[in-house]
């Protein structure tokens, strides 16, 4: 583990900010690349001066949105038609993906902005936007949103640790439960807000 933060450190030190973006990218799309391990030397590197802790959060934020794109355009342009054609033999009817995409249409946003902020979720929520066809600019944003807020948090926890791997990572997961516990009171919330909604 020390291995690999010092490589992503010395990588990130020498491709700056692309390579902040890149990797994020990568971590934003199907490639298992944590952002655990990718913001926080991003912070650290900001806290020694050698980067704008403002302009990493940027690309990094950027580089999510981006490798977002690339697995909602990939569930979009080929796993429509290979589901419509070939779900049902796997018990996927059109009937049921009809449903699927409703659900995504209708409750897309807090999805995509929950799902953003949650770990392995978040490599996987564009693909069911991608295949019910999520509005553009509500993914961009949505996305834009979850990833920013996530992004933030592990670069300042890079920033005021530093390079100490053992705590970067206890911080990290204590981040994510309170981040748990963030996500399941607004799902609470927008849950309440529905219902109400229904019933007038």
């Amino acid at each position: 583990m020390h291995a690999v933060v010092d490589w992503l450190l010395q990588t990130i030190g020498a491709m700056g900010y692309p390579g902040i973006f890149l990797l994020m990218a990568m971590e934003s799309s199907v490639i298992p690349i944590p952002s655990e391990l990718v913001m926080p030397p991003a912070g650290y590197l900001a806290q020694q001066g050698q980067m704008s802790m403002v302009f990493a959060i940027l690309c990094g934020t950027a580089g999510s949105l981006i490798g977002a794109y690339a697995n909602y355009f990939a569930a979009h342009y080929l796993g429509r038609p290979l589901i419509i054609k070939y779900g049902k033999y796997v018990f996927i009817t059109e009937e049921k993906f009809a449903k699927v995409e409703s659900f995504f249409l209708k409750h897309g946003e807090i999805s995509t902005f929950i799902g953003r902020l949650l770990p392995v979720v978040r490599h996987l929520i564009s693909l069911p936007a991608g295949l019910a066809g999520m509005n553009h600019l509500k993914f961009a944003l949505y996305t834009l949103l979850g990833a920013g807020l996530w992004v933030t948090v592990l670069t300042c926890i890079g920033y005021v640790i530093g390079s100490n791997q053992e705590l970067i990572m206890k911080y990290s997961h204590h981040a994510l439960f309170v981040v748990l516990a963030l996500s399941s009171c607004i799902v609470l919330v927008y849950v309440k807000l529905q219902r109400r909604n229904g019933a007038q």
